[in-house]
């Protein structure tokens, strides 16, 4: 099967660890389809235009818990008790688990793109399913399994308004929702270094490195699509983010990660700005 095809087949799987898993092989045969060019079995057809699923096929897939409410109903915890730890691991396991489906959902919804874009988005999406493993396996050790704290939808939500347009997505996602994380992971890791949780902190250093990559690749195809259309990638920004009501950003910024994640200087000086 074409390996967008099956990335939209992992989306729609519901149940982690089977998405886990099917997310894993996926990035599998992906490398030997990229080692193998076309004498692979499995082929990668960068111009099909694939039809979303049927509505018995709602996207993302995803379990019946965590429940989703509204952001403001998400109660803040205090890190210094153990469900306040394990209430901030399962938010950031939570938002591991939708970049798994944001990454598939690169690969399948887009066609026309270069055959790199496809294998760089199964890479991320591999790397997300791993980054939810360390945090859930870290989660049970403070009693708790993923679902068992309310969680909210605004990653998803983003997908939803830049659905149509690729380049939008690249901008809006990885180049600003996700590249949050590049400024939120140093703050969160300080307040658990206050309360002794050595293990969470390594976790999400392996996380902030492996983000600087991901955003580094939206960085670097939003740029590509820019010069593709004779389009001026600040301005431009700028206006997208008014057309889909992007959030905010506001500092603190973590301006190194975000300088070896591709944001220019002119990109920095505008955010400080802003």
């Amino acid at each position: 099967m074409d390996l967008r095809l099956q990335a939209l087949a992992v989306l729609c799987v519901c149940s982690p660890a089977d998405k886990l898993a099917a997310t894993a092989d996926l990035w599998a045969r992906a490398q030997a389809c990229k080692s193998a060019g076309d004498d692979a079995a499995t082929s990668l057809d960068t111009q099909a235009v694939i039809d979303p699923p049927p509505d018995q096929f709602r996207l993302p897939g995803r379990p019946e818990l965590p429940r989703l409410v509204d952001p403001r109903q998400v109660p803040q915890r205090s890190v210094h008790t153990r469900e306040g730890r394990a209430a901030l691991i399962h938010a950031i396991a939570h938002i591991e688990f939708n970049a798994i489906n944001l990454a598939l959902d690169a690969v399948w919804r887009y066609a026309g793109m270069p055959r790199a874009y496809y294998f760089e988005w199964l890479g991320v999406a591999a790397e997300e399913a791993r980054h939810h493993t360390m945090l859930v396996r870290h989660l049970a050790s403070l009693g708790h399994v993923y679902g068992d704290f309310d969680a909210h939808d605004g990653l998803w939500g983003m997908c939803i308004k830049t659905a149509d347009d690729v380049l939008a997505r690249m901008a809006l996602v990885p180049r600003t929702l996700e590249a949050r994380g590049l400024d939120a992971t140093p703050l969160i890791q300080g307040k658990l270094r206050q309360v002794g949780d050595v293990e969470a902190v390594a976790i999400l250093d392996v996380l902030l490195r492996d983000e600087e990559g991901h955003v580094a690749i939206g960085n670097h195809w939003y740029h590509w699509l820019c010069r593709e259309r004779g389009l001026e990638p600040l301005a431009h920004y700028r206006q997208l983010s008014r057309q889909h009501q992007a959030p905010r950003l506001r500092g603190p910024f973590n301006l190194e990660a975000r300088a070896r994640a591709g944001f220019s200087q002119a990109d920095i000086d505008d955010l400080q700005g802003g």
